[in-house]
């Protein structure tokens, strides 16, 4: 029986990258037995604006045109509510026509991390595409809404990548900070890892303390029946873990959320941007 945090809670917007969140949540889904939760939120940019037309309308028609601009606030309101039903309603038929039998759907106002707050705490992980509605407009840019998803989830995040293709090999990025080590024990305590071929990197410089560091993460998976090969890799850590993502065939990048530093700072980390803006694979963000 799955309890109420169990569920996977994915973000959809109508956008290209829709699609493949509906793709990835299935396969988590498939793999945890997690139900799937679809949110759509519509922002404050989409609920009729209010303006006050009257000033110049002379006094025999102001009520008339007052009432028929209300009632075209109403229509506009009622079709952008009807659009984010239909794009819930159509993830929806992809997920269930993906093998998951349990489903369900809610659309949302206001503001897209408020609402995402207020359902995090049923959450097992929080899915979103890389970019959202102006996917195609800004292929070098990350979506509007996902660094603040990011920074302020409690719950291990799951970036989409474009299109989804079957995970068999996973890279753990490690630092030795906070959130690297609770990536790790996620992977520990998650379904979603079993059976997959495990790789724990750290860039840097192959001391006696990173040395160790990579044992203790590796003995933390092995614990949990997963085996792990572990790597020093020299050069910066955005560089080096893209060029080994894309050469050694990776399918998955699990990451801290936050670099290990001793200022801990409110915006995400340059080195967590860079991997998600130049991954092609999915990337998971654990705090």
């Amino acid at each position: 029986m799955t309890r109420p945090e169990d569920k996977i809670i994915a973000l959809v917007d109508g956008s290209l990258y829709s699609a493949s969140v509906c793709d990835h949540a299935a396969w988590v889904a498939s793999r945890t037995g997690a139900p799937v939760e679809l949110l759509h939120v519509l922002g404050r940019r989409e609920a009729p604006e209010k303006q006050d037309l009257s000033g110049a309308i002379k006094l025999g028609a102001r009520s008339a045109l007052l009432e028929e601009l209300a009632e075209l606030d109403a229509q506009r309101a009622k079709l952008i509510s009807h659009r984010g039903r239909a794009i819930l309603e159509d993830a929806q038929a992809l997920v269930e026509k993906a093998g998951v039998e349990d489903v369900s759907i809610r659309l949302r106002h206001g503001d897209i991390v408020e609402a995402v707050a207020e359902v995090e705490a049923d959450a097992r992980v929080i899915m979103i595409g890389k970019r959202g509605e102006a996917a195609d407009f800004a292929k070098g840019h990350l979506g509007s809404n996902l660094e603040r998803i990011v920074r302020a989830s409690h719950k291990p995040v799951f970036v989409a990548s474009r299109a989804f293709k079957p995970i068999s090999k996973v890279l753990v990025a490690y630092d030795g900070g906070v959130s690297a080590m609770k990536a790790v024990d996620h992977i520990a305590r998650s379904p979603l890892f079993a059976g997959l071929q495990m790789h724990i990197v750290t860039v840097g410089n192959e001391t006696a303390e990173v040395k160790k560091g990579l044992e203790d993460a590796r003995a933390v998976l092995k614990g949990a029946g997963l085996d792990a090969e572990t790597e020093v890799l020299p050069g910066q850590p955005d560089k080096a873990l893209g060029k080994l993502v894309e050469e050694s065939g990776f399918d998955m990048l699990v990451m801290g959320a936050y670099g290990h530093s001793r200022i801990r700072s409110l915006i995400i980390g340059s080195t967590t941007t860079e991997m998600i803006r130049s991954c092609k694979v999915p990337v998971v963000l654990v705090r």
